[in-house]
């Protein structure tokens, strides 16, 4: 880490933090700052208001245009000041003294505002989509929620497809997204801790929690990483995953992402904690394990014995993915001898006149189709699955009538390419995606003892990492029976009656006993059967 650090010149300097200033008795004194901080900015529009019976009384109001709804302001702010503000009694002594008190209190029919003092907080909420109302003759500034951009409306999550499930995903717009998820819980104790994070951007950050289950031990580590983070700007939560994750030279993700509210949902009901940005989907759950990655939202809609025969799949399609080519490079370089004989025959006549050695002819196919699914991805989607399925099958039918790869080894890419798509986690596959590089190169040198070396060094280093002070293989490092029930396997819902014990979650239980509320009925049946014979 200090080796990265004097190549890109870490540095400890922290900036003083500008403090704020405060607005004056002054309209035009205030209107001044604002307009000089905002300057050149043509979509700031400001209005004056000239209120009471001589129209005496100055105001304005300050909002960026494209930011605010129109029809909010017009029907609640400007409709209220400019007409219903008229029809009261100018010479009550009332308004006269407190016009401030007067307008905030009973003239603005706007749902949220309140009220600063600050001029600099006044001008990053009216950056925010706000409305700022300011009085001449009084410092107070009322700050009016008039937000109404244009949204994505709700639709389904593209990277986290089911069969059965719901079918709404997250949005770019931070308070729909903090809305699904209260849809979802409608618990008083969910809550929800908004900050700014960014010198410049201030984007809106919301961190998730419900307070008598989640691990308070996460929290705090989660709250203390985000208020350290000192960045000019958050464009997607994936600043903030590699800000707050333990060890970035590891290239398994520590925090999962997901565009799912009832994955969120049900990871809080668990005592995790999540984390909402602005302007992205993608939601970050906090702490996460190397099982929870092959876990889907699905796994919990079908039954056990569907769910735990996908769950053995995806694990085992991880683990062909990592090592296949590596394997196939093994046995045709080191070890042949292990391979039947008559499959042995047959791998070695489609190699006759290979003009490359295995490795190189793997590692080809293997770059080759990276290089076909990255072009498929940037490419529009319907021309992308073109490109992807067509340009997959003429190049490698090319290949081999070209005589450059064997037909097996079109085979073992293909295997590859299928099982790393199971990986439910787009970040966990791009991690196995990597290694299975490493390992093809262990394989090429050590053979099979190569591999084996490549085994011990992954699972070394995921038993040393952990997600927020918790183990990524829990719970198999620390073994529990109730843990390992929603792991490898998924066994019947009865049987989740705890929360999981790698938290330090305040209320472990989850679920009452079937067969407890089966007794406690019976007994109540006799209960009232005796006050009957009585």
């Amino acid at each position: 880490m200090r080796f990265f650090d004097k190549i890109f010149g870490k540095k400890n300097d922290k900036k003083e933090e500008k403090n704020g200033t405060l607005a004056s008795n002054s309209l035009k004194v205030n209107l001044d700052y604002i307009k000089n901080k905002l300057k050149d900015s043509d979509d700031v529009i400001y209005r004056d208001i000239w209120v009471g019976e001589n129209q005496q009384y100055n105001l304005a109001i300050v909002f960026i245009d494209g930011l605010v709804d129109k029809d909010l302001i017009n029907d609640h702010v400007l409709h209220s000041l400019l007409l219903d503000s008229r029809q009261a009694d100018p010479s009550i002594e009332k308004i006269r003294r407190n016009l401030y008190e007067v307008i905030k209190k009973g003239t603005i029919t706007g749902g949220d505002i309140k009220e600063i003092t600050d001029l600099d907080k006044c001008i990053l909420s009216i950056l925010s989509g706000d409305t700022a109302l300011l009085f001449d003759g009084s410092p107070e500034i009322v700050i009016i929620s008039s937000k109404g951009w244009q949204t994505r409306s709700i639709s389904p999550p593209e990277a986290e497809t089911v069969v059965r499930g719901p079918r709404e995903g997250f949005t770019e717009t931070i308070r729909v997204n903090t809305a699904l998820v209260r849809r979802w819980i409608r618990d008083p104790k969910l809550k929800i801790k908004q900050m700014q994070i960014g010198e410049r951007t201030h984007t809106d950050v919301a961190v998730l929690y419900i307070e008598d289950i989640v691990d308070r031990n996460v929290l705090n580590k989660v709250m203390e990483r985000l208020k350290n983070i000192k960045i000019d700007g958050i464009f997607e939560s994936g600043y903030i995953e590699q800000l707050i994750e333990e060890d970035w030279h590891s290239p398994f993700p520590q925090v999962l992402s997901t565009e799912r509210p009832d994955k969120v949902a049900a990871s809080l009901l668990e005592g995790r904690v999540a984390i909402l940005t602005d302007n992205t989907p993608f939601a970050l759950i906090i702490p996460t394990t190397l099982a929870t990655l092959f876990q889907s939202p699905e796994d919990y809609y079908e039954r056990w014995m569907i769910s735990s025969l996908l769950r053995i799949l995806r694990f085992l399609a991880a683990i062909v993915a990592l090592v296949s080519p590596a394997v196939y490079i093994a046995f045709t370089a080191y070890h042949p001898g292990l391979i039947p004989t008559k499959l042995t025959l047959y791998v070695a006549a489609t190699r006759q006149g290979m003009p490359f050695p295995a490795f190189f002819e793997a590692f080809i196919m293997e770059a080759t189709f990276e290089l076909l699914r990255e072009a498929g991805v940037r490419l529009p989607v319907p021309i992308g699955q073109t490109i992807g399925i067509v340009g997959g099958l003429i190049i490698g039918q090319a290949a081999v009538q070209a005589g450059i790869v064997s037909p097996l080894m079109v085979i073992v890419v293909a295997v590859t390419a299928v099982a790393s798509f199971a990986i439910p986690s787009y970040s966990a596959a791009i991690a196995f995606r990597m290694l299975r590089f490493i390992f093809m190169i262990l394989a090429a040198v050590f053979g099979l003892y190569g591999i084996m070396l490549g085994f011990m060094i992954v699972l070394t280093h995921l038993v040393v990492l952990k997600s927020f002070g918790v183990p990524y293989l829990s719970p198999f490092v620390e073994i529990d029976l109730s843990d390992l029930a929603d792991t490898l396997i998924k066994a019947p819902i009865m049987y989740f009656k705890n929360r999981p014990e790698i938290l330090d979650t305040p209320d472990r239980k989850k679920m009452k006993d079937l067969r407890e509320e089966k007794i406690e009925s019976i007994e109540d049946d006799r209960r009232d059967n005796n006050d009957k014979k009585q």
